[in-house]
């Protein structure tokens, strides 16, 4: 097995083309450009269901910081539920803040 090297988001898109104009060969595919079978495979693979998009590498990157347009519909519900999970975070600390305040005042009274 070949070792890896990093590609970039052009290089990748290149040589699924590449593979895709020569009857989808990957083995050929993979000896000219020095990758392995199995990226050339995977990056045709994702060309042909996701476009330019799914070939971009997004680990590393979170949902939050991604272009709202690139996003699947999967992502944007599990946007929203992290929202919506922070938003109550949140709002129960504030809740629990002003308890203890409520609390400390009513005792300083007395």
């Amino acid at each position: 097995m070949k070792a890896r090297r990093k590609t970039t988001s052009e290089e990748r898109l290149k040589i699924a083309l590449y593979a895709i104009e020569h009857g989808k060969n990957y083995s050929a595919t993979a000896k000219k450009y020095n990758v392995s079978y199995q990226q050339v495979y995977n990056w045709v693979k994702k060309y042909l269901s996701k476009g330019e998009n799914g070939l971009k590498d997004n680990r590393g990157k979170r949902i939050e910081n991604r272009d709202k347009a690139e996003l699947t519909d999967a992502e944007k519900a599990e946007l929203k539920l992290k929202e919506a999970e922070d938003r109550i975070r949140r709002l129960e600390a504030e809740n629990f803040m002003l308890k203890k305040l409520h609390e400390f005042q009513r005792r300083s009274i007395k």
